[in-house]
């Protein structure tokens, strides 16, 4: 692999010579080489179109037999009428050489007119170890031309002498002396203190939008869950961010899979709004069993409130015993006036091809970049549930801002070298200098890492404790354990049998009619015994019996309680009400040792499917010190280095650079970082094809927090108490 470099050269001024070639017939040139280390470039261009052929011999006239060297030019491009003789080739020795120029099936009978032009060339490049300029590893390209020398290097030591490129000086021992020249060079001074200022009212306001977003982030725990269902499904619901894409409607969700359906359940949320334009909603919904593989997701809505009509964009339902996942992508309206006009849509799972589609990767990726990545448009409409707050996502940019100003001026104005290689050249005008290039590469070297290391820090910090009070507010005041509801026994049976039929893996019949009397009462028992007797029977440790034997151990546990406070009035007789309270605590009994001897918190996932690792990093709470300090620190020294080189360079210089520093942070937030967004997006649409899971971090820490394990859940019950 070779590196090509460009270098100006003095323009050779001696024009080519001419030669007029009969029709059929060669001409003879004849060269003085003197050098043998140079490489002579030579060009023939005849006056048409045509193949020359070339023989090259030294101390004696070609012949098409006898020659040293040969090659056949043909016009391609205009470097291809170009012959390089290396040192290799002229290493037979000095003096004089002679060419043989013969058109090859020149018909025409006008005589052809050659243009001869030759000149020496050599690449060589400073050797620090010798002390002494050196060509080893170098040698002419073909592209090189009087004004220009191109050069083929498989090293960069030409680079490494030249490119680096120092900012402009400044003398720390005159700090003091720059420093009180402030009075007739306030320019800087006053961008600086504006941009602090600007700083202080912005951080303020971000500060108090990240008490605000708080209780948004919260993961709602739905209060319609029936209060002994413990299978969870995780509901992630994305409203548009079209006009009018939020709604105002009480929002009804029911899923439907193979085993089963869900009961209808509300969204809804009485400690914040939801469903809010832009917003992602999220809400655990639970069930007494697995509903199988998802088939459907149903939503509707009562069309009520001031702006009913909702966009929403896609619903995820993730699994959270087994970590699988269904997209729905719904993109349409629900309400009328908007759409179809329909309050109620049904949605499908999405397939694999539609989720990694372009068009779905593509939106979802620029909608989370401009709201995560693009750091100053994130301080506006962050994630909701971003550990990386407003105030850190203000003072980063603060801090990037200062970074860019100090190295901008560093790096103003320098003075052009003449002596930089020309590296790319599009037009006359549009000339990169590796002096150009260099400054970009230092720049960044000097401004981004440190600040992407500071975004990083404030990006992957865990809670810093699930105790302390903070960490307290922004959790769910909702407990996912069961309550105890007063209500009456016999409701509570009728309900236990009624969604114990429903699957028919526990094969219970339905319960006909309403419990009356203590015989029915004991009839609805016998359909729960019915239950038991095939949980015996059945592999208690497989995933639906585990759910199976808690949900109806923790239901007769709640009954258990309402009987104790209903009393013998129901039964005909204290001995029926006695019976039917020991056949319930029976039943308690032998479920709570079949469900002791399972999973103590949560059944395992299914064989075949494989828990992904957790690729994220993150790190210690106290890491947000590191954070700050180094935050604090680039800042102060960004600020003291800007001021210091303004103040050098004189209120008039310091003016100009004003100018030229706010273009280059227009180009840098409208411009660059826009055109980053669009490329990471259009990259993991068209290479990876990949959706990232979009549920952050935080919403994995909520549920552990708030998940109960089976002695809290039980304890719960019988004392009655509302749950840890």
């Amino acid at each position: 692999m070779s590196v090509q470099i460009t270098l100006p050269r003095p323009e050779i001024q001696s024009p080519p010579s001419t030669f007029l070639s009969t029709p059929g017939n060669p001409i003879i040139i004849t060269l003085n080489i003197t050098n043998p280390n140079d490489t002579v470039v030579l060009t023939v261009e005849p006056s048409k179109t045509i193949v020359l052929q070339l023989h090259l011999a030294r101390g004696f006239e070609p012949t098409s037999k006898k020659y040293h060297f040969t090659t056949d030019l043909s016009f391609k491009k205009p470097a291809d009428y170009r012959w390089l003789l290396t040192p290799e080739m002229l290493n037979l020795g000095l003096g004089t050489w002679y060419l043989k120029v013969t058109p090859i099936n020149y018909m025409d009978k006008e005589n052809l007119t050659l243009r001869v032009m030759s000149f020496t060339s050599r690449c060589l490049f400073w050797n620090p170890g010798n002390q002494d300029w050196s060509d080893d590893g170098c040698k002419v390209g073909i592209r090189s031309q009087p004004g220009e020398m191109h050069c083929l290097c498989n090293h960069l030591t030409f680079f490494g002498s030249s490119y680096f490129v120092m900012p402009n000086t400044v003398d720390l021992s005159r700090t003091a002396e720059y420093f009180s020249t402030i009075n007739e060079n306030y320019v800087v001074v006053l961008l600086v203190s504006a941009f602090y200022a600007l700083y202080l009212v912005t951080v303020a306001w971000a500060w108090w939008e990240d008490r605000k977003a708080i209780k948004k982030r919260n993961l709602t725990l739905l209060t319609d869950n029936n209060p002994c269902a413990q299978y969870r499904y995780l509901l992630a619901v994305y409203t548009g961010h079209r006009r009018g894409a939020g709604t105002s409607a009480k929002v009804v969700v029911t899923l439907s899979g193979s085993e089963g359906e869900s009961d209808p359940h509300h969204l809804t949320d009485p400690e914040k709004p939801v469903f809010e334009r832009g917003g992602v909603d999220m809400f655990l919904l639970t069930t007494p069993f697995s509903l199988g593989e998802l088939q459907t997701v149903r939503l509707c809505h009562d069309n009520s409130g001031d702006c009913p009509a909702w966009y929403v964009v896609k619903v995820v339902v993730k699994n959270l015993q087994t970590t699988q996942r269904w997209h729905f992508l719904c993109n349409s309206w629900i309400g009328q006036g908007k759409g179809t006009g329909e309050l109620q849509r049904t949605f499908t799972p999405a397939q694999k091809n539609e989720i990694t589609s372009f068009s779905n990767i593509f939106h979802s990726k620029t909608t989370s970049g401009f709201k995560d990545q693009h750091i100053w448009i994130s301080v506006l409409d962050p994630p909701h549930r971003s550990p990386f707050t407003r105030v850190q996502r203000v003072s980063c940019c603060m801090s990037l801002l200062l970074c860019t100003m100090a190295v901008n001026i560093m790096f103003w104005n320098l003075p052009v070298d003449p002596d930089s290689p020309v590296v790319f050249k599009f037009t006359s005008a549009l000339v990169f200098t590796s002096q150009e290039i260099m400054i970009g590469v230092e720049s960044a070297l000097l401004m981004f890492p440190i600040n992407i290391l500071i975004i990083t820090i404030f990006r992957s910090i865990k809670p810093r404790d699930p105790n302390s009070k903070e960490s307290k507010d922004s959790l769910p005041k909702k407990s996912p354990c069961p309550q105890t509801p007063h209500s009456l026994p016999v409701q509570d049976t009728k309900m236990l049998v009624d969604v114990l039929s429903k699957n028919k893996k526990n094969n219970v019949p339905p319960l006909d009619g309403a419990l009356t009397s203590g015989t029915d009462f004991n009839t609805a028992l016998d359909l729960v015994e019915m239950f038991i007797l095939q949980l015996q029977e059945k592999n208690p440790s497989e995933p639906h019996w585990i759910h199976a034997s808690r949900y109806v151990c923790l239901s007769l546990l709640h009954l258990s309680k309402g009987l104790e406070k209903v009393g013998p009035e129901f039964f005909p007789s204290p001995a029926a009400y006695n019976y039917s309270a020991n056949r319930v605590k029976q039943m308690v009994e032998y479920l709570d040792q079949v469900c002791t001897k399972q999973a103590p918190d949560r059944p395992p996932p299914p064989p075949s499917s494989k828990k992904k690792k957790d690729k994220s990093c993150s790190l210690p709470w106290w890491f947000v010190f590191i954070g700050w300090l180094m935050l604090v620190s680039i800042s102060v020294i960004s600020t003291f280095f800007t001021m210091l080189y303004g103040f050098k360079y004189g209120k008039e210089s310091s003016i100009k650079w004003v100018l030229s520093m706010g273009l280059s942070l227009f180009q840098s937030i409208f411009i660059l970082q826009p055109l980053k967004v669009l490329g990471l997006a259009i990259f993991f649409a068209l290479i990876l094809k990949r959706m990232d899971d979009e549920e952050s971090d935080e919403v994995e820490k909520i549920l552990l927090e708030q998940n109960c394990s089976w002695e809290q859940v039980k304890r719960g019950l019988y004392s009655g108490d509302k749950g840890p």
